[in-house]
């Protein structure tokens, strides 16, 4: 019987750049052909967001948010080498990265062996540990495990889709890379092997947007859904299918011999998937009324929460942390210590947490 332990991070791009790229976000959505001129300049903004911003475009704001960030990834690989686990089972999202026009899977277990990639893959160089764009990565994969819980799955009625080998992708998408060098923030080593599992967050923008900003010259600052222009894609999976796969992997797991962790991967709510904010800021209210249920372990207000509900907050990412919660109600687990980190100014909030029985008694 496989002893679990449950974490969640974010994958936050921004973080392996420098101070001075934290806000880049922003700067990129305000420079987009067709971006609403009134919200271009601070004086349009919400008071918190002009405080971020100062006098400085935000950067003594990065340098506090960038502390807050690394003291939770530390906390939670603190958390991680406690268990030493025999391998870290990861949900993240595929930013039209690995997965395009050709092929988009709602869930798809990426069993490989291991990765080989370069410092040149990591977004937003140069990067902040100062690694050469020539340095390898390697981070070792678990098949055996990604075969094992693919097969459990479709038992369970979940038909996911696998791959021995990238499609398009060279290494791993940020979310899966990211995951890796944020949990070795202080460079100390990472000798777990990962499963990453892709998941559809951004669904109806994948294509659209390739992942990226909204299209103003198409009419995408519409808060409707589409904003009846029928350019947007097919939409993710939902809340509760998201939530009810982590259920199923949690019983998968549960039968295995190993010491796994499962992460989720994401940061909360984006401010450029949020159209009710004119993509300038995140939807802090939102994210906190999930994050006081998960720290109250209310996991029915997950598992009640509609793909409309995501998508109008920007939360499209967060159904990551979907699959997560709904192991973590599989389980019985409470969390032992979460946090949220907001910000009007860097494109998202971040949670952190950990789950483990300690937290049960």
């Amino acid at each position: 019987m496989a002893e679990l332990l449950g974490v969640g991070i974010t994958h936050y791009p921004r973080l392996a750049g420098p101070d001075s790229s934290m806000s880049g976000t922003l700067k990129a959505l305000l420079a987009q052909p067709g971006f609403p001129a009134q919200f271009t300049t601070p004086a349009s903004w919400p008071v918190e967001m002009r405080d971020e911003w100062a006098d400085d475009e935000g950067s003594a704001a990065a340098r506090r948010h960038r502390a807050e960030l690394v003291a939770g990834l530390r906390r939670v690989r603190r958390a991680i080498d406690d268990f030493e686990p025999d391998a870290i089972v990861v949900w993240g999202d595929d930013q039209y990265e690995n997965f395009r026009e050709d092929a988009l899977p709602a869930f798809a277990v990426l069993a490989y062996e291991s990765v080989r990639t370069t410092w040149a893959s990591v977004k937003y160089g140069p990067n902040v540990w100062g690694a050469p764009k020539e340095g390898e990565i390697f981070i070792a994969g678990h098949r055996p495990l990604a075969k094992a819980m693919t097969g459990g799955l479709i038992e369970e009625g979940f038909d996911v889709t696998y791959a021995y080998e990238p499609l398009h992708e060279p290494g791993l998408s940020h979310a899966f890379l990211n995951t890796v060098l944020y949990l070795d923030w202080d460079r100390k080593g990472f000798p777990y092997p990962i499963v990453p599992v892709a998941v559809n967050c951004y669904g109806r923008r994948v294509i659209s947007q390739q992942g990226l900003l909204p299209r103003f010259e198409r009419g995408e600052a519409s808060h409707e859904t589409d904003g009846g222009l029928g350019h947007l894609d097919p939409p993710s999976p939902s809340p509760r299918r998201c939530f009810d796969l982590g259920r199923a992997t949690a019983r998968v797991l549960r039968s295995r011999p190993e010491r796994i962790v499962v992460c989720a991967s994401a940061s909360w709510s984006h401010a450029f998937l949020t159209p009710k904010h004119h993509y300038l800021f995140p939807d802090t209210a939102a994210d906190r009324r999930l994050f006081e249920a998960l720290g109250s372990a209310r996991y029915g207000a997950w598992e009640e929460t509609t793909l409309t509900e995501v998508e109008e907050s920007g939360q499209q990412e967060m159904l990551n942390w979907f699959c997560l919660v709904g192991a973590m109600a599989e389980l019985g687990l409470r969390p032992a210590w979460c946090e949220l980190v907001t910000t009007h100014l860097f494109n998202s909030n971040k949670a952190f947490a950990v789950f483990s029985t300690e937290a049960e008694s």
